[in-house]
C-alpha cells in the first residue's frame, strides 16, 4: 500500500520542545510501523520560515529573518534527529522548490475561479504605516489582566475582535485604527457542500477532537479567507496587482505536504500520483488541535480549488496539548523544555516512548521529569533491558543455543503482532505501547517460571536450550514491535542477532549467533540526582517568576494624576539628528547633535544597542528641550530623546517630514 504521512511543520522562531514533539511523534511512529508491515512510504515535514512570528523573533535577536528561520530550522533538524525521527524528507518553505511550486497552485487557484479580490477593513497602525496582524497588536487580557498580543495569551485566552477596540502596535505603542485594505481570498464558503461530504465519508478514521472541531466550523459555516497579506517576508503573490504583498503562511505552509512529496518523488523516481490521487493509497495528517481545521476543512479547500483529482486525507492525527508539570508550555514562563537538551541528558528512546505512552490523545496530559525517570528505570530499564541482559548474557553461555520455541508463547506473540496493529491503526498509540510492555512482563513470567538458572545447574541442557531460545525469539519479536516506539534500542538488538530489518510479523533468531557483543541495553538514572536537579531549576523557574511580577506590578502601578497645567513645565520639540557617535568606553552611548531649527545642541543618549550610527543620523525625532543639562561619562547632554520599548526592543518616537525641526510637540 502507498502510505503518504503529513507532519505539521513548526514555525522556525524557537527551538522545538517536548510538546511539539508530543503532537508530531505519532506520525514516526506510523511511518516506522507502515514500513516494517512492508508499506511504500513517504513520510515528509519541514520547517515554517516565514509569518509574523519569525520577524518578530528576527527584531528580537537583531538579525534577518533569513538568518533566524536558518537557525531554527537547523536546531530543528538536531531535535528531530536527536529524537529519531524517520523523515523521507524534512525540509523548510524557504527552498526555492517550494516557492516556485506554491506560486503555481496559488496560479491555478487563481484561474479556477476559487481565489477572487476583496477589500476589508483591516487594523493600520498610522506611525509605522502598515496593515497589522493579530500577532502585532497589543491589548490587556480581559481574562488575566496581563499585557498580550491579540492573537493569545499565555492564559490560554483568545482576543476577541471586540477586545482588539483599542488595541495598539507593538512595534510604537500607537492606537490602531481600521482601514480599507486590499486582498486576494479563497472561497471557502462555495465549497462547502464538498467538504461536507468529505468530512462525513471521513471522520471515522479521525481523533474525537478533530471530528467535534471540524464539525462546529461546519455548522458556523465556511468563512472565505485572507491568502495575502501585507509582509515583506514570505512568498510572493503570483497574481498581477499583488506585487506588494505576500502569501499567508498558513496557505503556503500546508501545501508543504504537496511540495515536499512532490520532491520526494522526483529525487526517488516515483510517481507522485501514486500516493495523491490512488484511491488505494492512504493519507495522514499529524498535528496538535491548534491545526484541525488547517487540514480537515482549509487544506480540503485547497486541493478542491485546484481541480485535479487530488485526494483529501483520509486519517487525521490531532494530538491535544502536553503540559510540563500540570502547567501549559510557554516560553515567557520557562518551562518550554527543549527536545535536544532533553534528549542529550536523559534517553531519547525512553523519552520517546514516554511521549506516547503518557500522550495527549484524548485530553491533555502532563510531562513530569520524575514520572519520566520512573518510568525509564521501572517499565523499561527493570522489565525490558533486565529481560534482553538475563537472557543474552546468561552466565556461562556465549551464543543463542538450539532450542525450541514454546507454542504457548508462539501464540502470545502472534497475538501481540494482531492486538498492536490493530490499536496502531486506529490511532490507539497509548494501548499499543501498553500492550507491548505487557508482552515484556509475560516473557519475564516465561523466564522466571521455566528458572533457567535452576535448569543450568542441573544440566537440563534440552530443557535449558529451549527456555534460552524462546527468550531470544521473544527479543525479536520485541524489537519488531518496539520499533514504532523506541527504534535506537530495537536497531541494538537487531544487529546483535544478526535481524536485517524490522519486520511486522513472527521471526525465529538463527541459532549459534554469538552474544559476546550483547551490552546494557538501558541504564538507570539517579533518582535523587534527578530530584536535586529539578528542584534546582524549579528554584530558578520561581525566581524568574517573581521577577517577573515584580516588573508587572511596577508596570502597572497606579502613577499619580496631574492636571494639564502640569504639561506646560515639558517643552517637547521636533529635532532632527545630524551627527551621532559612540562614546568612547561605553557600549550604550551615543553622542549626537541635533537640530532645532535655530539652534544646534549635543545630547547623550543610549540608544547604542538598539541602532547603528547610520540608522539615527536624519531621523526627526522628539526632544525633551528644557530638561536640566547633565554629564554622562563627562559629557554633556542638554535634552532627552523619547524613546519606547520593553528593553529588548527600543525605538525613538519618529516625527513626520512634514514637521519643521524646532516645532514644539503639544
Amino acid at each position: 500500500m502507498k502510505i503518504l504521512i503529513g507532519g505539521a511543520w513548526p514555525y522556525s522562531n524557537y527551538k522545538l520542545h517536548l510538546g511539539h514533539a508530543a503532537g508530531l511523534i505519532g506520525g514516526d511512529l506510523l511511518a516506522r510501523y507502515h514500513r516494517a508491515k512492508g508499506d511504500d512510504v513517504i513520510y515528509v515535514s519541514g520547517s515554517d520560515c516565514h509569518g509574523t512570528p519569525i520577524t518578530e523573533r528576527a527584531k528580537k535577536e537583531g538579525i534577518s529573518p533569513a538568518e533566524i528561520s536558518e537557525k531554527y530550522h537547523n536546531l530543528f533538524v538536531e531535535a528531530f534527529d536527536a529524537l529519531n525521527f524517520s523523515y523521507d524528507l524534512y525540509t523548510k518553505t524557504e527552498t526555492d522548490y517550494h516557492k516556485s511550486h506554491v506560486m503555481e497552485i496559488v496560479k491555478k487557484m487563481y484561474d479556477n475561479g476559487y481565489v477572487y479580490e476583496k477589500v476589508e477593513p483591516q487594523a493600520f497602525c498610522p506611525t509605522c504605516n502598515k496593515f497589522l496582524a493579530d500577532r502585532e497588536l497589543q491589548i490587556t487580557c480581559p481574562n488575566c489582566g496581563r499585557i498580550t498580543k491579540c492573537d493569545s495569551c499565555d492564559c490560554g485566552y483568545v482576543p476577541t475582535e471586540k477586545d482588539q477596540e483599542g488595541a495598539t502596535c507593538t512595534d510604537c505603542g500607537t492606537k490602531a485604527i481600521k482601514k480599507d485594505n486590499k486582498n486576494l481570498y479563497i472561497a471557502l464558503s462555495r465549497m462547502q457542500p464538498e467538504i461536507e461530504k468529505y468530512v462525513a465519508e471521513k471522520k471515522s478514521n479521525w481523533r474525537i477532537n478533530a471530528q467535534n472541531e471540524t464539525e462546529k466550523y461546519l455548522r458556523e459555516g465556511l468563512r472565505d479567507r485572507a491568502i495575502t497579506r501585507d509582509l515583506n517576508w514570505g512568498i510572493d503573490v503570483p497574481i498581477a496587482g499583488y506585487e506588494d504583498k505576500k502569501l499567508y503562511v498558513w496557505i503556503e505552509a500546508v501545501l508543504g505536504y504537496v511540495t515536499a512529496s512532490m520532491k520526494v518523488c522526483e529525487d526517488r523516481g516515483l510517481n507522485w500520483d501514486d500516493y495523491w490521487k490512488n484511491p488505494d493509497s492512504k493519507i495522514y495528517m499529524v498535528h496538535g488541535k491548534d491545526n484541525i481545521t488547517f487540514h480537515t476543512l482549509i487544506f480540503p479547500g485547497i486541493l478542491y480549488a485546484l481541480k485535479d483529482g487530488i485526494r483529501f486525507p483520509d486519517v487525521i492525527v490531532s494530538s491535544e496539548y502536553l503540559n510540563f508539570n500540570d502547567e501549559k508550555i510557554s516560553k515567557s514562563k520557562g518551562n518550554a523544555k527543549p527536545v535536544k537538551e532533553f534528549c542529550d541528558e536523559y534517553n531519547s528512546d525512553t523519552v520517546r516512548f514516554h511521549l506516547i505512552n503518557n500522550g495527549p490523545e484524548k485530553k491533555d496530559t502532563s510531562f513530569n521529569v520524575l514520572d519520566y525517570v520512573t518510568v525509564h528505570n521501572n517499565e523499561i530499564t527493570n522489565k525490558y533491558g533486565n529481560f534482553v541482559n538475563r537472557t543474552l548474557k546468561f552466565k556461562g553461555i556465549s551464543e543463542i543455543p538450539q532450542g525450541k520455541m514454546d507454542e504457548e508463547i508462539k501464540s502470545l506473540v502472534l497475538k501481540a503482532y494482531d492486538e498492536i496493529s490493530k490499536d496502531i491503526e486506529t490511532l490507539e498509540f497509548k494501548e499499543a505501547s501498553s500492550k507491548v510492555i505487557r508482552l515484556i512482563e509475560d516473557a519475564n513470567k516465561y523466564y522466571d517460571d521455566r528458572k533457567p538458572w535452576v535448569q543450568f545447574k542441573e544440566e537440563d541442557k534440552t530443557e535449558f536450550n529451549n527456555t534460552i531460545y524462546t527468550c531470544a525469539v521473544l527479543i525479536a519479536n520485541i524489537s519488531n514491535l518496539m520499533e514504532p516506539f523506541m527504534p535506537a534500542s530495537s536497531a541494538k538488538i537487531r544487529e546483535w542477532l544478526k535481524i536485517e530489518k524490522a519486520t511486522w510479523n513472527y521471526i525465529e533468531v538463527e541459532p549459534g549467533i554469538s552474544t559476546e557483543n550483547v551490552d546494557v541495553l538501558f541504564t538507570k538514572f539517579d533518582e535523587k540526582e534527578v530530584i536535586a536537579k529539578i528542584k534546582a531549576e524549579a528554584k530558578e523557574q520561581e525566581k524568574r517568576r517573581k521577577e517577573e511580577e515584580k516588573l508587572a506590578q511596577k508596570e502597572g502601578a497606579k502613577l499619580e494624576e496631574i492636571t494639564i497645567d502640569y504639561l506646560d513645565k515639558v517643552s517637547l520639540k521636533v529635532a532632527k539628528i545630524l551627527s551621532c557617535e559612540k562614546v568612547e568606553g561605553s557600549e550604550k552611548l551615543y553622542k549626537l547633535m541635533v537640530s532645532l531649527g535655530n539652534e544646534e545642541r549635543q545630547i547623550v543618549s543610549g540608544l547604542q544597542k538598539y541602532y547603528s550610527e547610520e540608522e539615527l543620523i536624519g531621523k526627526k525625532v522628539v526632544l525633551v528641550a528644557n530638561l536640566k543639562p547633565a554629564k554622562l561619562k563627562g559629557i554633556e547632554s542638554n535634552g532627552m530623546i523619547l524613546a519606547a520599548g520593553d528593553g529588548d526592543t527600543v525605538k525613538v518616537l519618529e516625527v513626520d517630514d512634514a514637521i519643521k525641526e524646532g516645532e514644539s510637540i503639544s
